[in-house]
């Protein structure tokens, strides 16, 4: 089971928050990247300057054949024909894929001049990870804690549970 996390809090040239989700969705699917589950939308405030743009996130599961590295690559070139820019860390964009979990797996690896550890090291902290993903996957543990997903919610604060909204988007 590998899990995806996509967000975008910027519109691109291609539309809003909205269709660069469903866009990267696409393109995922274009590299033989199958989805099986895929979360409601959430909306949060955008993390440290919660005067940035909120921002919109799923969790979806996809089945793929690509090792690690390979889907690394395929999820950088996403974000970048999503017109993703990399200039500061925490600035807002217009798309954001990371790998939460790979099949279980406590995996480190280079790719390029990046380090990658997964799963996504900050995981067990972030309401717009948790939250989606209990929703289609309620029996899922930490790949590195063992730690049941409803233990990981229950640890976050009320205000990140409450700084959450799951929306529709007609």
């Amino acid at each position: 089971m590998i899990i995806l996390g996509i967000g975008s809090n910027l519109s691109s040239n291609f539309g809003d928050r909205f269709k660069n989700i469903n866009l990267a969705i696409l393109y995922l699917e274009n590299y033989g990247i199958k989805v099986v589950k895929r979360s409601s939308f959430y909306e949060t405030p955008s993390y440290p300057n919660k005067n940035n743009p909120k921002f919109i996130n799923i969790i979806i599961e996809v089945k793929t054949s690509l090792p690690p590295a390979d889907l690394v690559s395929v999820l950088l070139f996403i974000e970048n024909r999503l017109e993703r820019k990399r200039d500061k860390k925490n600035e807002p964009r217009t798309c954001d894929i990371d790998v939460i979990d790979c099949n279980s797996q406590v995996l480190d690896f280079k790719y390029k001049d990046s380090d990658f550890h997964i799963p996504h090291k900050k995981l067990a902290l972030r309401n717009f990870v948790l939250i989606p993903l209990m929703e289609i996957i309620s029996d899922w543990q930490h790949p590195e804690t063992k730690e049941h997903i409803g233990v990981l919610i229950d640890k976050l604060t009320e205000d990140e549970k409450n700084s959450i909204l799951k929306i529709r988007k007609n």
